[in-house]
């Protein structure tokens, strides 16, 4: 394990743990039983979080018949019982299967669905999941935090509703393959969320998995990117967890003196995605 740090210990501040995984696909019942256990082994954390469809593995077609779950299903409850609140990534069954993050505190769960599901190459998302629809902000540990799940983060409106529901955190939970679209995948994901910290004056978990499944390799690269865009700690490409301090004091004083996000055009985005929403209708 390795710790980043920043400044004065008198700032508020909320500690985050990053859990990089291997999750064996289809292996449910072991991946929590892994997952319960990396939990309680380090309970000092405020939010402990693990990769997209940690619980499950990735490609669900592989299976057969994967069985999701619902989300107050025991097993998943039971990883928020170590004190930190717990980012899982799972499969859920609610009237449909969604690709899911549940945040688990205190016997408590709140769902943050995956919304912009992909459909191309190896990604066949929309054969297995339905879209969620709403973007959350929860407040964790004296922190406003939003969980923007992999593929959401590539659609610059989302992470910017986030940003100004009052997000001051983004857990950007995923599943990466190494790969090129022009330019390596993990390149691009490096660009992303430095520019969404820049821009939206926030800072960025971004949780990876590792390991093989499906032909393709995880590349892990966890890291946490400051809301001045610098990259405060990383994983490599193996398994193991990084524990982050975050000072939000720092970061709500940087928001005061350059309000980057004051007066957002709220009325425009919105006439304008309705324009557009209507256009694709009649298509």
């Amino acid at each position: 394990m390795s710790s980043a740090d920043q400044g004065d210990r008198t700032s508020e501040r909320i500690t985050v743990r990053l859990l990089q995984t291997d999750p064996h696909l289809g292996d449910v019942v072991g991946n929590l039983e892994r997952l319960d256990s990396l939990v309680s082994a380090d309970p000092q954390a405020d939010l402990v979080i693990a990769p997209e469809l940690a619980t499950h593995g990735y490609h669900l077609g592989l299976l057969d018949g994967p069985v999701p779950l619902a989300a107050d299903d025991p097993r998943l409850v039971r990883l928020g019982r170590h004190g930190p609140t717990v980012i899982a990534g799972f499969a859920e069954r609610d009237h449909g299967t969604y690709n899911s993050a549940a945040i688990i505190s205190d016997g408590s769960v709140a769902v943050q669905r995956k919304i912009s599901l992909p459909h191309y190459r190896q990604w066949e998302e929309r054969r297995h999941f339905v879209p969620g629809d709403t973007v959350d902000v929860h407040d964790i540990a004296g922190a406003r935090v939003a969980v923007l799940i992999c593929n959401d983060m590539w659609q610059p409106a989302l992470p910017w509703l986030a940003a100004h529901a009052g997000a001051e955190v983004l857990v950007v939970p995923v599943n990466s393959v190494v790969s090129d679209a022009g330019s390596s995948t993990a390149g691009m994901w490096d660009t992303i969320l430095r520019h969404a910290a820049l821009t939206l004056q926030t800072y960025v978990v971004f949780v990876n998995r590792v390991g093989l499944e499906g032909g393709g390799e995880f590349w892990g690269g966890s890291r946490v990117v400051s809301p001045t865009g610098e990259v405060m700690a990383q994983l490599g490409a193996e398994p193991g967890d990084l524990t982050v301090s975050l000072d939000l004091t720092t970061l709500r004083d940087l928001r005061k003196e350059w309000p980057l996000l004051a007066d957002p055009p709220l009325a425009t985005v919105a006439r304008e995605a309705a324009r557009l929403d209507a256009r694709s209708a009649d298509v």
